[in-house]
């Protein structure tokens, strides 16, 4: 089993076929898009896949150390950014292949009108640890 961030971009990604702003949604809309998160999460909970996953709020920050006994450095925050993620899932499947077939369907969401977002959807696997060789 290999480990797969699965994320949701506001902005950065190529724009959805359904490219109506969440904002302009109507709540029926936006209950819609939800209830198909959770049913997609509570399905791969089922088949094991399922991890972790979380919507995020545009608000945000850029935070970097600065030295020892000083505080951390902010930034921001940044909603106008180039990049903004939306939220993102954790899956841990047999495949890439796999996990291109999950975030096939986390894409196809409905968004306005009820119809399928069709959002791009970042696939990432995570980095694993290289095999340790012993002789």
């Amino acid at each position: 089993m290999a480990k797969y961030l699965l994320l949701k971009h506001y902005r950065g990604a190529p724009a959805p076929v359904n490219d109506v702003p969440m904002e302009k949604w109507t709540p029926e809309e936006i209950s819609a898009h939800m209830r198909y998160m959770s049913d997609l999460a509570a399905r791969l909970e089922r088949t094991g896949e399922f991890v972790d996953a979380q919507a995020l709020a545009p608000e945000g920050m850029f935070v970097r150390y600065d030295g020892e006994g000083r505080p951390p450095i902010t930034d921001g925050p940044f909603p106008e950014t180039k990049d903004l993620i939306a939220g993102w899932m954790v899956v841990d499947v047999d495949s890439r292949e796999r996990a291109v077939e999950l975030a096939g369907e986390l894409s196809a969401a409905p968004a306005a009108g009820g119809e399928p977002l069709h959002e791009w959807i970042e696939v990432r696997p995570f980095l694993t640890v290289p095999p340790t060789i012993t002789e």
